[in-house]
């Protein structure tokens, strides 16, 4: 073989080899290991959505990151464990972090790659709360149809209230 074939050889190559960089760059940026944090600030409040769309908080200022709190509708002394207890009756859901008012679980993806962060604080009768990827700059909504999944459990098991009149009206279980 000559030198011009040798060259022609790996030309032929070439948009493989770019294809597959190309590849590579683009599933990384999707899995780019950004800015993470869980738990509360020193102000007592959950930690802010990072700015990569992949978190929804009922105490984010950005309307596409909000959702509504949770009200409670019972002053039962349980209520709190009952809140737990529904939280990690959740597809994929393992409470990592419980306290008096504030609650931690790790949610895994269905096939086990990626696992998100859920967390609830409680003050008084509201309970605040913040779903967020720790990996990847987009979601693709999971974490808002987490929060949805999770206040619809709740108000069927009579725990909230029905605080958004946007979402399906479901009768509170007693």
């Amino acid at each position: 073989m000559s030198k011009l074939d040798d060259l022609m050889a790996g030309q032929r190559w070439l948009p493989v080899g770019a294809l597959a960089l190309l590849g590579a760059l683009g599933l990384g940026g999707c899995a780019a290991i950004g800015e993470h944090r869980v738990g509360l600030t020193a102000e007592g409040r959950l930690q802010p959505c990072p700015p990569a769309p992949r978190c929804v908080s009922s105490q984010a200022q950005v309307q596409q990151r909000s959702v509504r709190p949770l009200v409670l509708r019972t002053d039962r002394p349980d209520v709190w464990s009952a809140v737990r207890d529904t939280v990690s009756a959740q597809p994929r859901t393992v409470i990592v972090d419980s306290r008096r008012d504030y609650l931690r679980a790790e949610v895994s993806s269905p096939w086990g790659v990626y696992t998100d962060d859920l967390e609830l604080l409680r003050q008084s009768d509201r309970i605040d709360l913040r779903s967020t990827a720790r990996l990847g700059y987009y979601d693709f909504g999971v974490n808002r149809e987490r929060v949805n999944a999770l206040r619809q459990a709740l108000i069927r098991r009579g725990l909230v209230e029905v605080s958004n009149p946007g979402e399906p009206a479901v009768r509170p279980s007693d």
